[in-house]
């Protein structure tokens, strides 16, 4: 068996896509008489710089000689890729060993992990391509070739996955407006749901699968299962579809997540973090909501018990204008909550994803009320409690009250037309807490 790895072959301005050219090779793998299993569509780190918008590599297992598919891969890539931008360096690898799990070496799984999580360079994936003996061709600065080696060892690093099922445009069609029914995407996302998701934004009323960029695809449908992906695919009513592909992918897994902690995160990362809101959300120019994170309180006897000591460490988190109504979510949070953020850190500031509401204040400290008039008290002075000017009554302190909130315990997310691609959905289940769910 042979596995052919590719990365590196769109451009955000000339379009192309990296799907669509492995869709090319395994077509002309069949061609050839050689058998091909369903792709990998694997997302790497959102969070790199030079990347395009999803960062996907692809993986094709198949039972070509591993010379003939260098060959073919080759051929494709130099006849596809958008290297008139010097930014694309495409990258081919083929290793001549099994797709399985057990049979891609620990070296490469480990490599594999670390470009969904990490930051690589071209050498590193020269050196162990190098090392294992795996055949490979680039342009460029071989940058490509990172994504093509993860995409290879993709099986062995990942336990979770899920189906995209791509449909693509005529080639005389790429760089005019798609032609899609708005209303058939929606009653097929309906009747998909919740298997597929993320096929449209029902608050927004957004196609949320029909891309806006130039390039080949129609529109791509994800979801838990390879059946209803294909179903919702084949419902909606559109331009004629000139091929496609069912891709065993990542996205929606939150694989990109590492846990970690506020004073030691670190750009170009995504993390889930613990954390107590220190300071009042801000709306800033342009709609952007942000918010201060600090460590949680810690306990002065280390078992929850006594005065607890406060960090002096802060992150700023950020709800952008593209995440829409999650900024409301973000806006009702009050000093003192404790949540878990979860998002990539840019510029020292964490691009919220989703957040769990894990302990809400239900008081506020207010300025008491006299109990014989009802009016409000003043200050007695530094440190001498409040007092009621007609009625001479006092009290030693601020009066607690109880606080309306507009959130309860438990995930909130962004809506479906801001979700990146690799970030899991609270409609898949699974979380820790009661999820409210994004459609």
């Amino acid at each position: 068996m042979t596995v052919v790895g590719l990365d590196d072959t769109d451009s955000r301005e000339r379009g192309m896509c990296t799907t669509y050219v492995a869709t090319a090779i395994a077509e002309r793998l069949r061609h050839d008489g050689a058998s091909v299993a369903r792709p990998l569509l694997v997302r790497l780190n959102p969070a790199v710089e030079y990347k395009t918008r999803g960062n996907a590599a692809l993986a094709i297992h198949t039972d070509c000689d591993p010379g003939r598919a260098v060959e073919i891969g080759r051929d494709r890539l130099e006849s596809l890729a958008e290297t008139g931008d010097e930014r694309t360096n495409p990258g081919l690898v083929v290793a001549d060993h099994a797709p399985e799990a057990a049979a891609i070496p620990d070296d490469v799984s480990r490599f594999a992990r670390a470009a969904i999580r990490d930051h690589l360079e071209p050498a590193d994936a020269a050196a162990l391509i190098e090392r294992r003996g795996y055949r490979s061709w680039h342009a460029g600065d071989g940058r490509g070739r990172i994504g093509a080696l993860a995409a290879v060892g993709a099986r062995a690093a990942l336990e979770e996955w899920t189906y995209e099922y791509i449909s693509y445009r005529a080639p005389e069609r790429w760089g005019t407006p798609r032609d899609v029914d708005h209303e058939s995407v929606f009653a097929a996302a309906e009747r998909g749901y919740p298997a597929v998701w993320d096929t449209v934004d029902r608050g927004e009323g957004e196609t949320v699968c029909v891309p806006h960029a130039p390039g080949p695809i129609l529109h791509g449908i994800r979801g838990d299962d390879p059946d209803a992906v294909r179903a919702v695919a084949e419902e909606i009513e559109s331009e004629p579809v000139a091929a496609s592909q069912c891709f065993v992918t990542n996205q929606g897994t939150d694989v990109h997540l590492r846990d970690g902690s506020i004073a030691a995160v670190e750009d170009g990362r995504a993390y889930r973090l613990e954390g107590r809101v220190a300071g009042e959300p801000e709306t800033r120019r342009g709609g952007h909501v942000f918010v201060d994170l600090e460590p949680p309180v810690t306990a002065a006897d280390g078992n929850g018990n006594g005065d607890g000591e406060r960090s002096t460490e802060r992150l700023a988190c950020a709800a952008f204008e593209p995440t829409k109504r999650f900024r409301d979510r973000v806006r009702a949070l009050r000093v003192g909550d404790r949540i878990t953020a979860c998002g990539e850190v840019s510029d020292g500031t964490l691009k919220l994803e989703k957040f769990a509401v894990r302990e809400l204040v239900r008081t506020e400290r207010v300025t008491p009320t006299c109990p014989d008039c009802g009016r409000t008290m003043e200050s007695a002075g530094r440190a001498q409690g409040y007092r009621c000017r007609d009625c001479e009554t006092g009290t030693a302190g601020k009066a607690e009250r109880p606080l309306e909130r507009d959130l309860e315990v438990g995930w909130y997310e962004v809506p479906p037309c801001a979700r990146r691609h690799i970030a899991k959905p609270l409609v898949r289940g699974g979380f820790d807490a009661p999820t409210h769910v994004e459609r």
